[in-house]
């Protein structure tokens, strides 16, 4: 794999780095009614390396991590690191099917997952010509238990800072998912922004709803807190609005990660009051565009407003945050911007550097191209530039130009979600395209649970007509659900595929209305 930017080599390991600040005797993570100290974690990855040594793991090895968040993930995964492999955590809910395509492309060398996954896992490798080795607790699996038992503790690997150590995987939004490699370096300035934007300290208790596959709760929670010294608050079952608040009730975190969708929900199902005093400084978003109202509708209710963050699995940190209802981006501390020679009101992609950018993604060499060059990284997202702010107008293909006038779908999302408020539990927007090849906007909704057709159809009627002219989608399509890649992120790509089928069953001039069964 080709080093794009060609970093400054030094002898460093970036689990091992995670360990410089933290008190032997401090908590590193609560999970449940469980506690484990720096001490003791830093004890477990290195014996636990010791086993991954004695398993056969050499330097570069892929190692998956496939399990619910817990303490023993963790200590697994940062054991691979600690011993000179690159681990890759994946959602324990993704399908076997998807979990293969995966293994094939990223040359997975072991699976260390827990006994509820081992017989679906060992089931899908047995027939593969060089099957990962799956590695769990009993059954017919290596036992993971045992090796680690019976290993000593080693010391962290030495590794260049430009090595391989972890890869994140992309959502697959708008194709094929990618596999985004990060080096040995990358952890040691995840903990600049809780550090200097939220003024985290040792003695903060860090908590994210997401979970450690997604890079926004690997690096600005986990890695951020065990680089401060702090506690970390994981929580092995799936986040729900009132599953929130009750680990909020139970472990007293003063800075919470979570993401836009469900800090709405939190408000819709009341219980976003229930934090409005609960000890949390800091309540940051990012994963994608918060909202004004949302902005506004949480501050009001937890007393705390909101810090909007913008990141990306190729950045792994932070890069841009905005603490205003508005929503205007500003660089977060390391991160440098540039920008093409274009007039400030038009929307175009930016030029970012920090030290967490990836080294560029695996096996892909017209992407690493298009999007990585001496060390800066453009994703795919558009950005207008407002003298020292930006503000995120969504992806390449989100942005459209109507009657000679920009418009993002995101804007319009946004403004049907204020306008028709409960009436709808979901709302996305696309840009497609009419028979002469003129751009249009069709959006996508999923009804809020019990409400009367005849009250939706006025909400939406309100809500649309709220909207400039050029902003109004000429289709709207009820759906059941939005469709989702495994990690969660909306699959735009898949919505345009259900238009076109909707469109070709309707040739009519006028702006249509459907209702579509299955996304």
């Amino acid at each position: 794999m080709e080093n794009i930017g060609n970093p400054s080599e030094k002898i460093i390991n970036a689990a091992a780095s995670l360990f410089e600040i933290g008190k032997e005797d401090h908590v590193a993570i609560e999970c449940g009614a469980r506690q484990i100290s720096y001490g003791e974690l830093r004890q477990a990855v290195a014996q636990g390396a010791g086993a991954w040594k004695a398993l056969g793991l050499i330097a570069d090895d892929r190692v998956i991590v496939f399990a619910p968040d817990s303490i023993e993930w963790v200590a697994a995964y940062l054991s691979v690191i600690w011993a000179g492999g690159v681990a890759i955590g994946v959602n324990p809910r993704l399908s076997m099917a998807d979990l293969a395509s995966i293994l094939t492309g990223s040359q997975v060398r072991f699976i260390w997952t827990t006994d509820e996954f081992a017989a679906q896992l060992l089931a899908l490798t047995e027939t593969m010509p060089d099957p990962p080795r799956i590695v769990a607790e009993g059954g017919n699996c290596t036992d993971w238990h045992i090796a680690r038992s019976a290993a000593e503790p080693i010391q962290p690997m030495p590794r260049e800072s430009g090595d391989m150590a972890l890869w994140i995987g992309t959502s697959g939004t708008t194709g094929t998912p990618k596999g985004v490699i990060h080096t040995q370096g990358v952890t040691e300035s995840c903990a600049v922004f809780a550090r200097e934007i939220l003024g985290a300290t040792a003695s903060d208790r860090l908590y994210a709803t997401s979970k450690l596959f997604f890079a926004y709760a690997l690096a600005n929670s986990l890695f951020a807190g065990l680089r401060l010294g702090a506690t970390v608050i994981l929580d092995q079952e799936w986040p729900t609005a009132e599953r929130v608040v009750e680990m909020v009730a139970r472990h007293r975190p003063t800075i919470m990660f979570c993401v836009p969708t469900l800090y709405y929900k939190m408000i819709q199902a009341g219980v976003a009051t229930q934090l409005a005093g609960s000890g949390i400084r800091h309540f940051v978003s990012a994963g994608e565009s918060l909202p004004a109202k949302v902005f506004e509708s949480w501050q009001s209710a937890a007393g705390v407003a909101p810090i909007s963050g913008y990141g990306t699995s190729e950045s792994l940190c932070l890069m841009l945050y905005a603490d205003n209802s508005a929503g205007s981006l500003r660089p977060t501390p390391l991160t440098q911007v540039r920008f093409d020679d274009l007039p400030e009101d038009v929307p175009q992609r930016i030029w970012f550097r920090h030290p967490s950018i990836a080294r560029g993604y695996w096996q892909r060499p017209k992407e690493n191209a298009e999007c990585f060059r001496d060390a800066w990284f453009s994703p795919g997202d558009m950005f207008i530039r407002h003298r020292d702010r930006l503000e995120f107008t969504g992806r390449n293909d989100d942005m459209l130009k109507i009657a000679g006038q920009w418009v993002s779908t995101q804007w319009v999302e946004q403004a049907l979600k204020s306008s028709c408020g409960e009436a709808i539990q979901d709302v996305a927007a696309v840009a497609v395209r009419n028979d002469d090849g003129l751009s249009e906007i069709a959006v996508f909704l999923v009804a809020a649970p019990q409400q009367r057709e005849s009250d939706l159809r006025l909400s939406l009627a309100k809500g649309i007509a709220l909207l400039p002219g050029h902003k109004r989608p000429r289709w709207t399509h009820w759906v059941d659900a939005l469709p989702l890649t495994a990690t969660g992120k909306l699959q735009r790509s898949r919505l345009g595929e259900i238009h076109k089928m909707v469109a070709s069953r309707t040739a009519s001039s006028a702006p249509q209305e459907s209702g579509v069964r299955t996304a």
